[in-house]
């Protein structure tokens, strides 16, 4: 059965999680100085994915104790292609600033090869990033706002299994409007409100060394009202809830399991498929491009990436039963397997 959180502190004062669950804003407080793993094991990030039918922007800041990370990914679906860069900071440990909320505090990276800022301003957010040696020098410059109208959006907090102060907490807000420009390679792109919407993918957490995980989501209109959701499975212990919910003019609905099933011996050369245990969630998911990145040091550290972008079809139910078929929504599904 899933449990709805209710406010208070994250974590108790032996830094395991006060209460597992799920919620639909943020309830919970996160304190990075109240974490009691051990100080490589801390994981922070910020992600951010804005997609047009024609293309997408995706930017990641990420302190995770040894391991600082700048990424930026621009992908063209017409071609389709994707292209890639980024810059790696050593033992950043906490010092990078990520705030301790995803509704307050600036993430502000300069470093000598990339600037990259997300800031809140009234109404939504603001993504700047400016890396002249994108993509062997082509250059990238982007000014971006995602407009936050108020809604709800996935919460949940988990831990994992036998790792008393390890857990889970993170944050997607999908469906939000997306206005500006990005330039790459002197070419400008634009993206438009009503068709471009950016996703927040905001957590903190500790993690056990050796994992995998499964993500996916999508954000765009259904019948002219903003519609989007949030799936995932196969990562910590999700007995208290699952992070799978649906919106629809920005209220969520909540699913219970969902099951991703990959195809065979490949990631973008044939459908995926997404069952759920209650039938409220059922989607084919036909691949466009897949972003895949591969790091192995030593066998020590590992992370095998594959974010997949295409677009979905099938069919939700929302909790009062109203069935809503779905058709070609943008999105991305992922299989992610780290060791680090």
């Amino acid at each position: 059965m899933q449990h709805i959180m209710g406010p208070g502190e994250l974590l108790d004062a032996r830094g395991r999680l006060a209460e597992p669950g799920y919620a639909t804003s943020e309830v919970r407080r996160y304190r990075r100085s109240a974490v009691k793993a051990h100080p490589l094991r801390t994981k922070e990030w910020d992600y951010y994915a804005v997609l047009t039918p024609e293309f997408g922007l995706c930017l990641t800041v990420a302190d995770n104790d040894y391991l600082g990370v700048l990424a930026v990914h621009w992908l063209d679906f017409r071609t389709p292609r994707a292209l890639q860069g980024g810059v790696m900071l050593p033992f950043p440990m906490g010092r990078m600033g990520l705030p301790e909320s995803a509704d307050a505090g600036d993430v502000v990276q300069t470093h000598e090869r990339i600037s990259m800022a997300f800031r809140h301003e009234t109404g939504g957010r603001r993504l700047t990033v400016d890396f002249p040696g994108f993509a062997g020098g082509r250059g990238l410059k982007g000014d971006l706002f995602l407009a936050q109208p108020a809604m709800d959006r996935m919460v949940i907090a988990t831990p994992f299994p036998d790792a008393p102060r390890a857990f889970y907490y993170n944050q997607k807000i999908n469906c939000m409007p997306a206005s500006g420009e990005v330039v790459v390679g002197g070419e400008t792109h634009r993206f438009e409100p009503v068709s471009a919407f950016g996703i927040l993918d905001w957590g903190r957490g500790v993690w056990t060394y050796d994992n995998t995980w499964y993500w996916g989501s999508a954000s765009g209109l259904h019948a002219g009202r903003p519609f989007g959701f949030n799936i995932g499975h196969g990562f910590g212990d999700t007995s208290a809830a699952s992070e799978n919910m649906v919106f629809l003019d920005g209220r969520a609905h909540k699913l219970d399991q969902v099951t991703f099933h990959l195809p065979e011996g490949t990631f973008d050369g044939a459908p995926w498929r997404f069952t759920s245990n209650d039938g409220r969630f059922e989607m084919t998911f036909e691949p466009i491009i897949d972003r895949a990145s591969a790091s192995d040091v030593f066998g020590l550290i590992r992370s095998i990436q594959h974010q997949t972008f295409g677009r979905y079809s099938g069919h939700v139910i929302l909790d009062d039963g109203t069935r809503l078929e779905v058709r070609d929504l943008l999105g991305f599904a992922e299989e992610v397997a780290n060791r680090w």
